[in-house]
């Protein structure tokens, strides 16, 4: 009788935490999800990254730099669309801005997914280029996974 009452505290016990695992995971919110003001470099690439992530090519295409040779709205979607551009297989950690006059370069750590389930996912520094247009800053070059580096180049036609 005394193990009967002993197991069912561990099996309540159990379902409690259970419980209180599912309610955590349901209700938490992940600071990044949100947009910010926009008007710092690292606030444009987080806001760039997440449109992008929320499949909001309106917005993105907002974030970019107004300079010479910049893809139309419909070249800049369809390379979401024909998977040029695959933003699902990573992640991003937003690091510091370096600002140098109307330049300003922000540090990036994106990590990548791998499809073998021995492996783990690994990260690659890499960087977000800027300039300040209007006393905004746009985006000028972003890392594969979330930009294609065909826009910004001259195309060449034959």
């Amino acid at each position: 009788m005394k193990q009967d009452k002993f197991l069912i505290g561990i099996l309540i016990g159990i379902g409690a935490l259970i419980l209180l695992a599912l309610v955590l995971f349901f209700t938490r919110r992940d600071g990044q999800s949100d947009y910010t003001s926009g008007d710092s470099p690292e606030s444009v690439v987080h806001n760039y990254v997440l449109a992008v992530l929320n499949k909001d090519y309106q917005k993105a295409y907002g974030y970019l730099a107004d300079l010479e040779h910049k893809p139309t709205y419909e070249d800049f979607r369809q390379s979401f669309f024909n998977g040029m551009i695959n933003p699902n297989d990573a992640g991003v950690e937003i690091g510091s801005a370096e600002v140098n006059g109307d330049e300003a370069v922000v540090t990036l750590s994106v990590y990548y997914s791998v499809n073998d389930p021995f492996s783990s996912r690994y990260a690659s520094e890499d960087r977000a280029l800027l300039v300040e247009q209007s006393n905004e800053w746009k985006l000028n070059s972003m890392p594969y996974n979330f930009w294609d580096y065909s826009w910004y180049q001259e195309s060449f036609k034959p």
